[in-house]
């Protein structure tokens, strides 16, 4: 007996459509497997500043070398009656020079991050960023008695990879978004010009208490005076965060967002 198979032409044009979408679909899947899905409705973000309506501001400090700097920024915080302020410390430099990050803690101010080695982690296998920034984590909580859970990357360079690394260690990744410049040492007023002309509702501005940056301790005292005579309020990064956290607003910044959605 013979069989014959009859083919509807348009139900195989149909197939051949779908089966080359399904090819095409595991194609970017595959492609996008080490990175975050482009599909994700809210991928992790970097937060350079919060939207706020509130005259509220962050000062921030990185410190990854060096002892001559960053008690004179104390003295001055203490001095002008700052008591929030966030300090991004390398393990490497803490661990070193136990007695500065004491005076930190003591001082009551907020502890964040700044990696153990000081180098681009973006360049790094998933697994390299997962030790380095667990690395850092197990020496800050020792050092501090704090549990640290603000990270800013080294050079502030970061890709999808690591803020999904940072994100599942339990990490806000946080820039800034105004850069005074001060490790340019570009001149005592340059750095508070810079900072006045950006200052604003919400902002993270960026201070360095490494000892190659020679001018901020200089600057520091002029930039304070000045906010607070515009009227703003100086509050931790995570301060900033949880009060705008409180009002259902996503913190994202729209430049990453866009990057990957």
């Amino acid at each position: 007996m013979n069989h014959f198979f009859v083919f509807n032409g348009k139900r195989i044009k149909r197939f051949s459509l779908l089966l080359l979408a399904a090819v095409f679909s595991a194609g970017v899947i595959w492609a996008e497997k080490d990175n975050i899905s482009v599909f994700s409705p809210h991928p992790p973000a970097a937060i350079y500043s919060v939207p706020t309506d509130r005259k509220v501001i962050a000062l921030t400090f990185d410190i990854s070398w060096g002892d001559k700097r960053a008690e004179p920024i104390l003295d001055i915080l203490k001095s002008k009656g700052v008591t929030n302020a966030t300090f991004f410390l390398s393990s490497p430099w803490s661990k070193t020079h136990p007695e500065i990050v004491k005076k930190i803690v003591d001082g009551g101010y907020e502890i964040g991050s700044h990696g153990h080695k000081h180098d681009n982690y973006s360049q790094y296998s998933d697994d390299e960023i997962r030790k380095q920034i667990t690395a850092a984590h197990g020496i800050l909580s020792e050092m501090t008695g704090q549990t640290p859970n603000l990270i800013r990357l080294p050079n502030g360079d970061f890709d999808k990879r690591v803020l999904r690394i940072a994100e599942e260690l339990n990490y806000k990744v946080i820039q800034w978004d105004t850069d005074s410049l001060d490790w340019k040492n570009p001149g005592v007023d340059t750095i508070v010009q810079r900072v006045m002309d950006k200052a604003h509702p919400g902002d993270i501005i960026l201070l360095h208490a490494s000892d190659s940056c020679k001018e901020t301790h200089l600057a520091l005292p002029t930039i304070i005076d000045r906010l607070r005579a515009q009227g703003y309020e100086f509050v931790t990064v995570s301060q900033l965060i949880s009060q705008t956290d409180s009002k259902g607003k996503t913190v994202e910044d729209p430049k990453v967002w866009n990057q990957y959605a």
